[in-house]
């Protein structure tokens, strides 16, 4: 179950509104990953959330199988067109999967949960 804290409250009520978002840096204007701490570029801590378009490509992904072979979940790391690479469930079959392939984010939404995007073809 994912739980919201301060710092992702803002990327959580932008998940409800159906928007992705991901952080911008006050000082350079870099695109950061919702999880990052300090820009990448120039480690600045101040940010504001910016609304990206949902797309990008598969960089890497994981199967969870149970022991008898069952699928549970399906992960990755996409990254988003914008730049930032962001770790989500991916509705995907794991024989399609293949590194550089177009996904486009959905935002998945369970009944007293927070939004989550899921990323799908």
């Amino acid at each position: 179950m994912v739980r919201r804290d301060e710092a992702s409250a803002p990327f959580f009520d932008a998940l409800a509104r159906g928007e992705l978002t991901v952080r911008r840096c006050s000082d350079c204007a870099e695109l950061a990953a919702p999880q990052s701490r300090a820009c990448p570029v120039c480690s600045a801590t101040a940010h504001e959330w910016t609304v990206v378009e949902g797309s990008g490509v598969l960089v890497s992904w994981t199967v969870r199988r149970d022991r008898g072979g069952e699928i549970l979940a399906v992960g990755g790391i996409v990254e988003l067109t914008e730049g930032p690479w962001l770790r989500a469930r991916l509705a995907i079959e794991p024989c399609r999967l293949s590194a550089g392939l177009p996904v486009t984010v959905l935002i998945e939404r369970r009944d007293g949960e927070e939004p989550v995007p899921v990323f799908t073809l």
